[in-house]
């Protein structure tokens, strides 16, 4: 006889199948205010991100206070969210770096990102938490990242926003089992996984990072690559090594129902058009 809870987890792995198929994922589509163009106004450029089909923008750290308070009121009038923050400064100022005025460069850094967040009404700021070279030790900046990700959450409790370390072409999370691993020693609900599905793809399938990191994940990149000895190539959405339906179906497996940015080259009209049909049918799963 089969027991009731064999039955459950019977009818729970079948059921699966059936969710990953059931049409548009519940996937809210987002740009990169870098991807808009610049010769439009920051109000213009918002409209458009929104006529085009997308439903929030990611907006970079932004140091002047007039500056961002702009960014906020072009995005209000357009009627368009600010759904994220990426940091700026973590490539150029690591905070796993030797040289304590680097560090306290990207702290700030991160600071003012969460505050931009906090502004513009924004629940995450992507970090790139560390960065591995012939100086700093993958030990090492396991390490040092943790404890300065550490030293900034309670601003970001305060502030109410998400600390979301990305991986990256950095040397560092290079497995999921380790970023899922990173993640958890926080043992925070202000730290969780910013899942760029492109980044792992040189080494690496984006559903099996999905899969494991699973409810970790806060938000999520979009972007394809072909590769030629190992070198990247951007290419539009759906036509890279990327096995789309396969990323589809992780998605729906963890029931993953936040935003999706587009990070990829910037361009106009008919191309951002372009790029939001493209994400309309990976969401559903074409």
């Amino acid at each position: 006889m089969i027991r009731r809870r064999e039955l459950l987890a019977s009818l729970s792995a079948a059921a699966l199948p059936a969710f990953a198929a059931s049409g548009k994922l519940p996937i809210k589509k987002a740009i990169l205010l870098g991807m808009l163009p610049r010769s439009l106004s920051l109000r213009e450029r918002c409209q458009l991100a929104k006529e085009v089909g997308f439903e929030a923008l990611e907006c970079p750290q932004t140091d002047d206070q007039a500056e961002a308070e702009k960014i906020k009121r072009a995005a209000d009038d357009a009627k368009i969210r600010i759904h994220s923050v990426m940091n700026g400064d973590h490539w150029k100022f690591p905070l796993t770096a030797n040289e304590p005025e680097v560090v306290e460069r990207s702290m700030k850094a991160m600071r003012t990102s969460l505050n931009n967040a906090k502004l513009w009404g924004a629940d995450a700021v992507l970090l790139v938490p560390a960065v591995v070279n012939p100086t700093v030790s993958y030990k090492t900046a396991w390490e040092r990242s943790q404890q300065r990700i550490r030293e900034l959450i309670p601003l970001a409790e305060k502030l109410k926003v998400i600390i979301a370390v990305e991986e990256v072409w950095n040397k560092f999370l290079v497995s999921p089992l380790e970023f899922a691993h990173y993640v958890d020693e926080f043992k925070s609900p202000w730290v969780k996984a910013y899942f760029d599905v492109g980044n792992i793809l040189i080494w690496s399938y984006p559903q099996d990072w999905i899969r494991t990191l699973g409810d970790r994940i806060v938000k999520l990149h979009f972007k394809d690559f072909k590769f030629n000895n190992r070198q990247a190539t951007w290419v539009p959405l759906r036509e890279g090594e990327i096995d789309w339906k396969e990323v589809y179906n992780a998605m729906a497996e963890i029931k993953y129902h936040g935003y999706c940015t587009v990070e990829l080259p910037g361009g106009d009209r008919e191309y951002l058009t372009e790029v939001s049909r493209r994400v309309d049918l990976i969401l559903e799963g074409a």
